[in-house]
């Protein structure tokens, strides 16, 4: 079944997609986004992956540049939806791989598809890589003092239990910083280079004039 495949290989990953476009929306693989879908056109997308491959691409917009995307995004399964009675539906991605954006392609459908391409972002598809290199006593120790800072608490037993990876990325997608910030995660090459610049954020959050926002 097609909603069970698991892709090993970037060849197997689909060379054009539907975009939904989405300023402040971060998915990483192996992450999960909770979306609230009810604009008609992307209404429409949803039901034609979930009649296909359930994929779709997530990328952010520019603000600055007359709602331009970005070139990098990730896409993402549909794991779970629900359909309400408004014309609403709610569904949740599960990333898969980033990639490139390339030409736009010339579509009868009311939503954007583009060529795309995974090569750069093979190891995507490979759990946990890179992990070992994650600094992640030094992530524990600025997180600590961001929710002291916003007098926040956490389950610190579930925070010690978490793969790398996961707590990495997870901390990545509730960070309340900016769309251009937001991307620099998206984009750091590595898992343990997308730390160093969450916990370099974070700081200067924390020095900066005024503290920080708490997590959403």
């Amino acid at each position: 079944m097609k909603s069970l495949k698991e892709y090993n290989n970037i060849s197997e990953l689909p060379p054009k997609l539907s975009v939904f476009p989405l300023p402040g929306a971060l998915l990483l693989p192996r992450t999960q986004l909770p979306l609230n879908i009810f604009e008609p056109r992307y209404l429409e997308m949803i039901d034609d992956a979930l009649s296909d491959n359930r994929l779709i691409a997530m990328i952010q917009t520019q603000a600055d540049n007359k709602g331009q995307l970005f070139k990098i995004g990730c896409v993402g399964k549909i794991v779970s939806y629900n359909e309400l009675t408004n014309n609403r539906m709610l569904i949740t991605l599960s990333g898969v791989c980033r990639f490139s954006v390339g030409q736009e392609l010339e579509v009868v459908t009311p939503y954007r598809q583009f060529q795309v391409d995974y090569s750069e972002f093979s190891n995507d598809l490979l759990k946990g890589f890179d992990e070992e290199k994650v600094d992640r006593e030094k992530l524990q120790a600025c997180l600590k003092k961001y929710l002291d800072h916003n007098n926040l608490e956490v389950d610190w037993e579930s925070i010690k239990n978490s793969p790398t990876e996961l707590l990495v990325n997870s901390l990545c997608l509730l960070s309340p910083y900016r769309p251009e910030e937001k991307q620099a995660l998206l984009e750091a090459k590595t898992l343990s280079e997308r730390n160093e610049i969450l916990i370099a954020m974070t700081e200067m959050s924390m020095s900066s004039e005024g503290g920080t926002e708490q997590i959403q």
